[in-house]
C-alpha cells in the first residue's frame, strides 16, 4: 500500500530526500530553534516588545537595539521574539482542531460506510468549495479582531484534508487481518478503532498534521498581514510586515523584512520535516 498524503493545490511539494538527508537535518533544527526561541521568549527579548521610544524610531543596527527599532522605537529583536509565540500558537490551534476533528469525522465515515459515509463525505466536500481565507474574512467580520476566529475558521477549512486522508487510511486498515480478529473475539467497533486502528494510522496523520502547520502559519501570516488577525499591539510576524512597511519607505527594511525571512523558513522548516515523516511511513508500509 501507497501511502499519499493531501496537499494544499498551488504549492509546490518539497522533499525531504534520504533518512540521513542534510536538509532534513537543518529543518529540523530550524523548527526546533523557532520552538525553542517562542518558549523562552521573555528571558532572551532584551526590550519590552510594546514599549515605545520615539526618540528610537527607525534605530539602525546597533548595541542597544541589535536588529535595529521600527518606527515606533520597538526593539525588533524582541518582538520577533515574543512574535514567534503567536505565530506558532495560532498554527497549533488549526492543526489541533482540523487533526482531532477530521480523524473522527474521516474514521466514522469509513468504519460505518453507507449513508454515514456519504453525508460526511459530501459535506466535507461542500467544506472546499470555501478558500479558507475567505471563511475567516467572514467570520472575523461578525466576530471581531482576534486570534480565534481566525484560527476556528482555518481549522474547519483544514478539516477536509485530514478526513480524507483518514478515510482512505481506515478503509485499509478494516479490510486487515487483526480487525477481522478483533471482530470475531467481540471487541467494540470504537474499541478497535481507537485502541487498534488509530495508533497504526497515527504516524501518516502527524505526518500530514505537520505540514499543514507551514501551510496555516503562511494563511494566519497573511490575515495578520491584512489587520485581520492578532490586535494591533500583540507582536506576530504577520503584523510586523505589516507595520514595517513605512520603515521601508524611509530606507529601514529589517523590521519588516526579518519577519518575511522568518515565515519563508519556518513553512519550509515544517513542510520539510512532515514530508520526510511521510517518505519513512511510506517506506515501512507493505
Amino acid at each position: 500500500m501507497t501511502t499519499t498524503l493531501t496537499r494544499r493545490p498551488g504549492l509546490a511539494r518539497i522533499r525531504s530526500g534520504s533518512p540521513r538527508s542534510p536538509l532534513y537535518a537543518l529543518c529540523l533544527g530550524v523548527a526546533a530553534l523557532v520552538v525553542l526561541a517562542a518558549l523562552f521568549a521573555p528571558w532572551l527579548s532584551p526590550h519590552d516588545p510594546n514599549a515605545v521610544d520615539l526618540g528610537d524610531a527607525l534605530a539602525g543596527t546597533g548595541a542597544d537595539h541589535v536588529l535595529g527599532a521600527d518606527t515606533a522605537g520597538r526593539d525588533t529583536l524582541s518582538r520577533l521574539l515574543l512574535g514567534a509565540r503567536a505565530s506558532l500558537l495560532g498554527p497549533l490551534g488549526v492543526v489541533a482542531f482540523s487533526t482531532v476533528l477530521g480523524v473522527a469525522v474521516g474514521m466514522a465515515a469509513a468504519w460505518r460506510g453507507g449513508w454515514l459515509d456519504s453525508v460526511l463525505s459530501r459535506s466535507t466536500e461542500l467544506v472546499f468549495a470555501f478558500p479558507g481565507l475567505l471563511l475567516a474574512i467572514l467570520i472575523i467580520s461578525v466576530h471581531g479582531e482576534g486570534l480565534l476566529a481566525p484560527v476556528i475558521a482555518l481549522a474547519v477549512a483544514y478539516l477536509p484534508y485530514v478526513s480524507r486522508l483518514t478515510r482512505s487510511l481506515v478503509l485499509a486498515e478494516r479490510e486487515r487481518p487483526y480487525v477481522s480478529a478483533y471482530r470475531v473475539q467481540g471487541h467494540a467497533p470504537l474499541s478497535i478503532c481507537v485502541r487498534h486502528i488509530l495508533p497504526n494510522i497515527a504516524p501518516v496523520v502527524l505526518a500530514q498534521a505537520t505540514i499543514n502547520f507551514g501551510y496555516a502559519l503562511m494563511d494566519l501570516a497573511g490575515l495578520s498581514f491584512l489587520g485581520l488577525g492578532v490586535p494591533p499591539l500583540t507582536p506576530d510576524w504577520g503584523r510586523m510586515v505589516f507595520d514595517g512597511q513605512t520603515a521601508i519607505q524611509h530606507g529601514y527594511p529589517l523590521s519588516a523584512v526579518l519577519p518575511c525571512v522568518l515565515i519563508v523558513l519556518t513553512v519550509v522548516a515544517f513542510n520539510v520535516v512532515g514530508e520526510h515523516w511521510a517518505d519513512r511511513v511510506a517506506r515501512r508500509t507493505p
